[in-house]
């Protein structure tokens, strides 16, 4: 693990329980709300572990939050750059792919903007996320079979696909080149909770 992956791990660590803590809840409430298991929010907060994307969405999606205010303890500044290195990985592929969170905000409405660079035979699979939620994925390099609610969309260099990721979805990546990818994802405002 780099550096940088131990600062974004204790970031996401400080984040989570200010504002569990914030909203008074108990690791039981959190665990309850988000479908994460109290055992992995013991290790989030401890910085012990690394979760996975879909872990994290869950926890911010319950806060209400972007997974970016998950890793910036600081308020959204009027302007900020983010350098080229700064974006921490926050998922490896078995061939080499990564996602980099490039940037996340909060107001006036959640967004992120990710880089996905995908190997070869590489995939991610990724759950639902809160209702009326999008995914906005334009393919830069290489070609991408985009997989939504158990249909395939071949998505090739270029082109750009737009999804409701509110239903179950995933990417693989089946050509023979890398594929390198802009993703943006839209998420409605508001805490949720996953026992409703």
């Amino acid at each position: 693990m780099t550096d940088r992956e131990r600062d974004v791990q204790a970031a996401i660590a400080r984040q989570v329980k200010s504002l569990r803590q914030g909203r008074r809840w108990s690791l039981d409430e959190l665990a309850s709300r988000s479908g994460v298991s109290k055992g992995m929010l013991v290790q989030i907060e401890g910085a012990r572990t690394n979760p996975s994307i879909g872990t994290l969405c869950r926890v911010a999606e319950s806060f209400g939050v972007s997974i970016g205010r998950l890793l910036e303890a600081e308020p959204e500044p009027v302007v900020k750059i983010v350098g080229a290195e700064e974006p921490a990985v926050l998922w490896r592929g078995p061939g080499g792919g990564t996602g980099r969170l490039l940037r996340g905000v909060n107001d006036p409405a959640f967004v992120e903007v990710w880089e996905w660079r995908i190997e070869p035979g590489e995939g991610h699979d990724s759950g639902d996320h809160a209702p009326r939620t999008r995914e906005i994925v334009q393919v830069r390099e290489g070609a991408l079979v985009v997989t939504v609610d158990g249909t395939d969309y071949e998505v090739h260099t270029g082109e750009t696909i737009d999804f409701r990721a509110d239903r179950p979805h995933s990417y693989r990546n089946s050509g023979a080149v890398e594929a390198v990818l802009t993703m943006v994802v839209v998420m409605p405002t508001g805490e949720l909770d996953r026992r409703g």
